[in-house]
């Protein structure tokens, strides 16, 4: 076997590896939120999800992928596997914003959003930042430097979820005058394990988009980029753990799994230019923020079920920064002006497309069917059916 066709296989192989990562995401995300609204939303929130996955992919299939990177070219690996790559954070974007519209949203309206997110949206994000960048030239060129996503993939889930809070509101009851009901979790250990599931996914997140492991200069690459991801998350956890038992002396489980997973997001910009000290920098800040964040969001009446405002849009925003200020010869200039064009973009284009739909179909479900449940007004099936449905 030629050496080339060994590299081929190799890269192949890794790039299908990455993206089964990757999809472990889809389940992650799915038991995080199943976890964080109340029984009687679990079936509409599972349902959900696995229309993200379909619905997103398939229209990347058909029209997104040829519009974010201009062909259906490859050299290092079979095209088919870099298209199942790509197409594995498609979902993501949608992901980010259905749990934080959770509990109130209905299903179908924002099905449609995601043929939208996953043909247009999406697809021309990465093209002015990954692909065939059809503004290249131009004032809104952009030289951003961002290895996975924390502002392609993360940032833009987290403009589009402002978007559709602005649009749809708050869940039934959740602000009363200028108090805060307080709206439990329903079922920790889920959310204990969609986070963990999310934090193994990020290994392909990050990983994978080294784009080769077929050399031994990319082989220990790769591993150093999976390294310092998993650096960030733990120190993510660390800090919010810490903030949390300063100010209330109590240790919040959510809330230290949101502090890690800020941490995978904040370094998800540049895990393969850090040394291995700095994304424990890049994670605590991370951690932090999402701490802070959570009640910013809340005192402007910002319903966010499952804090990915926080997660997802903060630090997408910060970890793309983060690059500018650690890495030398990154320019700091430029990741700004990149957070700040896609930030434009995908709000903008997501609230005007949410905007229409919602005039033909409302995405906010009414408050009779909040109180029931969406999982009987949306599904029909409950996922407890032995519980009564909680008020």
């Amino acid at each position: 076997m030629l050496e080339t066709d060994f590299k081929y296989i190799l890269d192949t192989f890794f790039t299908l590896f990455t993206m089964t990562l990757i999809i472990f995401m889809v389940p992650g995300f799915a038991m995080l939120e199943a976890g964080l609204v109340r029984t009687k939303n679990v079936s509409a929130v599972l349902t959900i999800n696995v229309m993200i996955y379909a619905v997103a992919s398939l229209a990347f299939l058909l029209v997104g992928y040829k519009l974010a990177f201009g062909s259906w070219d490859s050299v290092s690996s079979s095209i088919w596997a870099v298209f199942m790559f790509q197409m594995a954070f498609v979902g993501k974007t949608v992901n980010i914003m259905s749990g934080g519209v959770s509990e109130r949203v209905r299903i179908i309206p924002l099905a449609v959003f995601t043929i939208f997110m996953g043909a247009f949206i999406y697809p021309l994000v990465v093209n002015i930042s990954w692909g065939a960048d059809m503004i290249a030239g131009t004032f809104l060129d952009i030289d951003m430097y961002d290895l996975a996503g924390s502002t392609v993939i993360h940032s833009t889930g987290g403009w589009a979820l402002l978007a559709a809070i602005l649009i749809i509101g708050s869940r039934r009851g959740r602000y009363i005058e200028d108090k805060i009901r307080v709206i439990p979790a329903s079922n920790i250990p889920l959310v204990v394990l969609g986070a963990l599931l999310l934090w193994i996914g990020w290994f392909g997140f990050n990983g994978g988009s080294v784009g080769s492991i077929s050399s031994v200069e990319n082989a220990n690459l790769v591993a150093k980029t999976i390294m310092n991801t998993n650096t960030a998350g733990l120190s993510g956890a660390i800090i919010a753990g810490i903030i949390m038992y300063l100010r209330y002396k109590l240790l919040d489980i959510t809330m230290i799994l949101n502090g890690a997973l800020g941490g995978l997001v904040a370094v998800t910009a540049g895990p393969d230019l850090y040394d291995m000290y700095t994304p424990i920098l890049v994670g605590s800040v991370g951690g932090a923020l999402v701490v802070f964040a959570v009640p910013i969001f809340d005192k402007f009446k910002l319903d966010d079920p499952v804090g990915a405002l926080s997660v997802h849009l903060v630090n997408g925003i910060w970890g793309t920064l983060a690059v500018g200020i650690f890495v030398q010869d990154v320019s700091f200039v430029s990741q700004l002006k990149g957070v700040v064009i896609i930030g434009l973009f995908a709000f903008s284009v997501s609230y005007i497309v949410l905007y229409i739909i919602n005039k033909f179909s409302n995405f906010r479900a009414s408050d009779e069917a909040q109180l029931i449940g969406m999982d009987i007004n949306e599904c029909g099936v409950e996922s407890y059916p032995e519980f009564k449905s909680a008020i």
